[in-house]
């Protein structure tokens, strides 16, 4: 029997709904927009060498197959508790809490990423050799505005996701100016699996169109719009990912990103100077520090709406004086900071990745059970190419999380799978205890 029971709100505090498909598109390429291109683009030039380009349209291809899933279960169920009644409904209990959790998770221990790309970021601007302290403050930092006031949180926010999409831009600008004519951009250091491996950790760069769901109560006629902002929002950032990534190896070799501890701010320098380093570091640092308060605002509510689905578990929805959730913060922030004694940014986000690859998987199988579990439903919005009832972008979803799972270093997919056990067992426990009555 169907639990999907969509929490009553008092009319009084109804959110209104004032988003069109032209907002909340803009909204979700903001969301995607972010630090993942900063910290992680050096990286997969070790692995996709100047062919990064082909490792971006991959990953694309990963989310725009998954977004197709995303968005035929957000129009048939447009809630904001989102991934946990998307797969509740197609695939049972466990599967409806593993998502949520397994998202969570994800943004949390993402968080320990990004501080990673900004300590060092702020290493190459400012000299401070302690990058691990470094990115501990900035967590410690932005816990403490996330709790203090979510008006501030809010604005530095908006300001941010600005900057990052304003340093994006000038890198693709600044290109422009290069000399080099002779950029070869199919050289693939380890071949093909180079790039695929490559597109398993940018991958990191293109979370954020999942929380278009989010925004349903605010949106107008959220079962069409939402669906087609998640789309549109993974098409525009593959585009804007692409030309930045061919912008950056036409100005500097794939060789010099792979070593760059600030890759972006050092093609602005190769072009310009030393003072346009110092401009996209500023920037990189305001995109990736805009990332970390995302990530624990993110995680934080998160955790806050574990215990308005489950009942039983009201205590963590606790709101303190300064009418945040004090208690969702402290959790989001203990999580996030063990995984900074990885040291390795590469090696943290193969964890994030892993979650969420493993999340879509269950989000496409979730897509192809209710075709045929309730085939009846309303569908504002219905994925192309099926045969029948199944829905083909489902499957190459499913197939193509599963290529970039095990493209993943064997660290990820092991440290992957005990959390993934870990949750299985908090499951049992709670499940034992309360039921998880929703």
């Amino acid at each position: 029997m169907s639990i999907f029971k969509p929490i009553p709100k008092k009319e009084e505090f109804s959110l209104k709904k004032n988003l069109g498909l032209f907002e909340a598109t803009m909204a979700g390429v903001g969301f995607i927009l972010g630090a993942g291109i900063y910290v992680l683009i050096g990286a997969v030039a070790s692995f996709s060498g100047s062919a990064i380009w082909l490792s971006f349209i991959f990953a694309g291809l990963a989310a725009i197959a998954s977004g197709f899933s995303y968005a035929e279960v957000s129009s048939m169920f447009p809630v904001i508790e989102s991934e946990y009644v998307y797969a509740k409904e197609g695939l049972g209990k466990f599967a409806g809490f593993y998502t949520y959790i397994a998202v969570i998770l994800a943004l949390t221990i993402g968080i320990a990423g990004v501080s990673l790309g900004f300590a060092s970021y702020f290493k190459e601007l400012f000299g401070l050799q302690n990058v691990k302290l470094i990115a501990f403050t900035v967590i410690l930092f932005f816990a403490i505005v996330n709790w203090w006031s979510i008006k501030t949180s809010a604005k530095f926010v908006f300001i941010c996701t600005l900057a990052s999409i304003l340093g994006l831009l000038t890198i693709v600008f600044l290109a422009f100016f290069t000399t080099s004519t002779n950029t070869n951009y199919l050289i693939m250091p380890q071949g093909f699996s180079g790039v695929v491996k490559g597109a398993s950790l940018i991958f990191f760069a293109y979370l954020g169109f999942e929380g278009i769901v989010k925004m349903t109560d605010e949106t107008k006629n959220a079962r069409k719009n939402i669906p087609l902002a998640i789309i549109l929002s993974i098409i525009i950032s593959t585009i804007v990912y692409i030309a930045v990534a061919v912008a950056a190896v036409s100005v500097l070799s794939w060789e010099v990103l792979a070593t760059s501890q600030a890759p972006l701010a050092e093609v602005a320098a190769a072009v310009l100077g030393n003072k346009a380093f110092v401009f996209l570091g500023i920037i990189a640092l305001l995109s990736t520090a805009n990332t970390i308060l995302m990530g624990l605002l993110s995680g934080s509510r998160s955790f806050y709406g574990i215990g308005q689905i489950f009942y039983k578990l009201k205590w963590l929805s606790k709101v303190g004086k300064r009418n945040t959730p004090t208690r969702a913060i402290i959790i989001t922030f203990f999580i996030a900071v063990p995984f900074l004694f990885f040291g390795n940014i590469s090696t943290v986000i193969g964890f994030t990745n892993f979650l969420i690859f493993s999340n879509f998987i269950l989000i496409n199988l979730s897509a192809i059970r209710l075709r045929y579990k309730h085939p009846d439903i309303i569908r504002k919005f219905k994925m192309p190419l099926n045969i029948k009832r199944f829905p083909l972008f489902s499957l190459f979803g499913i197939l193509i999380s599963l290529v970039l799972i095990f493209n993943l270093d064997m660290l990820h997919i092991v440290g992957g799978s005990i959390i993934s056990v870990i949750i299985y067992i908090i499951f049992v426990i709670i499940n034992q205890k309360t039921g998880l009555q929703y």
